[in-house]
């Protein structure tokens, strides 16, 4: 049983982590690294992704990324997919396990294997989704076009409204925080 392993909103500014571990029951075409991918074909194979797989989703706010950091935020989220999926073989995508007995860091396993593509694309659905419901209470930011991330027009919004409860103390903005 192979889990692959990975994260969307590693950078983001504002907005929770979302860590993804994913054992395929079957082969599912189309699979790449969600960066790769159209907004509608990552909804479709979310889709497929869910129906043919065993899948663990693991969110961590954005306090606890502040309180934390962001490394012990991934670190325990993987710790809890392997306790959930228990997988005899876990792929992540990067250069680094965290430390992690039984995982194997794969720089671009995202594009390579199966599973971690599969897991991109769950973790970044998941994080878009949850971004887009933001906005509807902080329609001011625009999550729903840059999903958190540091854009010149999130960072303006910033600017202009200064931070809201999802943003990311412990990351500091070029050109607002010195």
């Amino acid at each position: 049983m192979l889990c692959g392993i990975d994260e969307a909103g590693r950078g983001a500014l504002a907005g929770p982590l979302v860590v993804a571990g994913v054992i395929l029951h079957e082969p599912i075409d189309g699979l790449d690294d969600s960066k790769k991918l159209t907004e509608a074909k990552r909804e479709e194979l979310f889709e497929l992704i869910i129906r043919n797989s065993r899948y663990e989703i693991v969110f961590t706010d954005n306090g606890t990324i502040d309180d934390i950091g962001l490394s012990q935020a991934i670190s325990r989220s993987i710790e809890q997919i392997m306790e959930v999926l228990q997988p005899q073989i876990a792929i992540m995508d990067g250069n680094t396990n965290y430390g992690i007995l039984g995982v194997q860091a794969v720089v671009k396993a995202d594009s390579k294997v199966s599973e971690v593509s599969a897991a991109s694309i769950l973790a970044k659905v998941s994080r878009d989704r949850h971004m887009v419901e933001m906005d509807r209470k902080f329609p001011q930011y625009g999550f729903s076009n840059h999903k958190g991330y540091g854009t010149k027009a999130h960072i303006e919004a910033i600017r202009k409204y200064g931070r809201c409860v999802l943003h990311r103390t412990s990351f500091l903005v070029r050109g607002l925080d010195k």
